[in-house]
């Protein structure tokens, strides 16, 4: 059994990759890594994350960690559930260097509109602690939308209506 994964765990996993891996990549983490990085919540099941390019030796690395460090890893990120946003790589926030390895959050809007799909409660509190911290602006979550609504139909386990019907309540929302 594996269990739930701190800040303190998440930063020993980017470490532990930083030393493990045979050339340079990038890895945008996303989810509740970057939730519990930058505070709004203790805890994680999974570590999520997109490598883009995959150092050499990432697979074997990752392996590794799971077992050495008692964690639960996920190859995932916000582009396998909804259209990628344009620019959404220059949007990520670097989080630091690690050895040949650089750490990004993963675009803030692309997680919320993501999060907003899925729609689960723990989902939507996460998206509001991003307004919160400044990580998102709310309007704009409705302008990154509308730039991939003409995409949607390449993910056909989004029910456009409902996606929209989504956004549009977290829009009239207050913070």
């Amino acid at each position: 059994m594996r269990y739930e994964t701190d800040r303190a765990k998440t930063a020993e996993f980017l470490e532990y990759l930083g030393k493990h891996i045979k050339s340079g990549g990038i890895l945008y983490l996303t989810g509740g890594a970057s939730a519990v990085l930058i505070g709004w919540r203790d805890r994680t099941v999974d570590i999520d994350c997109k490598f883009d390019p995959e150092p050499q030796g990432i697979y074997e690395a990752l392996s590794q960690a799971k077992e050495e460090l008692n964690i639960n890893i996920e190859l995932a990120s916000p582009d396998h559930f909804i259209p990628p946003l344009p620019d959404w790589a220059k949007r990520s926030r670097f989080i630091g260097k690690y050895g040949k390895l650089d750490v990004y959050h993963y675009d803030f809007y692309s997680q919320a509109l993501a999060k907003i799909e899925r729609g689960l409660q723990r989902d939507l509190e996460d998206v509001e602690n991003m307004v919160q911290h400044g990580l998102i602006e709310r309007r704009k979550v409705g302008e990154f939308f509308q730039k991939i609504v003409g995409h949607l139909m390449k993910y056909p386990g989004i029910d456009q209506e409902a996606f929209s019907k989504k956004v549009e309540r977290f829009l009239k929302q207050e913070s």
